[in-house]
């Protein structure tokens, strides 16, 4: 039997899956004319939660979590790129899939937070709307309407990429977030983590879900109405 080793910790993995069925329901419920846009706003809360505990996981996580782990210099990407040069196998993200987790925190970010400033005229507007100027929310909703164009191109990418290493270079990207683990083949033994740190994992997640409720529950300001 192959001895595997343990790369992607559990709550790493969790909010891998989360954060891909939230993306794809939050499109879904776009698309269905207004009839779904509590569920849309309530989907664009769990983002906004998901993203602060993937910020936080990246500073305090296991090492393959860590962004200042897996963020590549400008040297080493170009070292990656070169087609001359063989690209060894890395542990956790490759140069190229770390640049794609940073390009999808941004995305999502842009749109979650965009949506707290808007509203579509017709069935239900975001927390924060009226609190800042019409300019302001000019540019949110700009944001919100177009930034999700990007996101398909990158998720289109991110499905290529796994493709491509899957029928070329044969290499099973989706296993390995769905186990955790990776054969010796693919890494070494003094790459793997010990533990997923599931406790450390939970109260990220508790504080995380906390900060949310906070922000668009608490802390969303009340607007007065004016009748006439």
């Amino acid at each position: 039997m192959t001895e595997k080793h343990l790369i992607w910790d559990l709550p790493l993995r969790i909010f891998h899956w989360s954060f891909a069925i939230t993306i794809l329901a939050s499109w879904y419920t776009s698309e269905q004319e207004g009839e779904m846009i509590e569920l849309h706003m309530q989907l664009g809360f769990v983002a906004l939660a998901l993203i602060a505990f993937r910020i936080l996981w990246g500073i305090i996580g296991p090492k393959h979590a860590r962004f200042a782990q897996f963020i590549p210099s400008p040297k080493t990407l170009i070292h990656y790129l070169h087609p001359a040069k063989e690209s060894k196998n890395t542990p956790g993200h490759n140069p190229l899939g770390a640049l794609m987790v940073v390009l999808m925190i941004v995305l999502i970010t842009l749109q979650a937070v965009s949506g707290l400033f808007i509203n579509d005229d017709i069935f239900s507007s975001g927390p924060y709307y009226g609190s800042i100027g019409n300019d302001l929310e000019k540019i949110m909703f700009f944001l919100h309407h177009n930034t999700f164009d990007f996101m398909i191109a990158a998720i289109a990418l991110h499905l290529g990429a796994i493709t491509y290493y899957w029928c070329i270079k044969k290499q099973n990207l989706v296993l390995p977030m769905i186990t955790g683990k990776k054969s010796a083949k693919q890494v070494n033994a003094i790459d793997a983590i010990p533990h997923s740190k599931l406790i450390l994992g939970g109260i990220v997640a508790i504080f995380c879900l906390g900060f949310v409720y906070w922000l668009v529950i608490i802390n969303a300001p009340v607007l007065e109405e004016f009748y006439y």
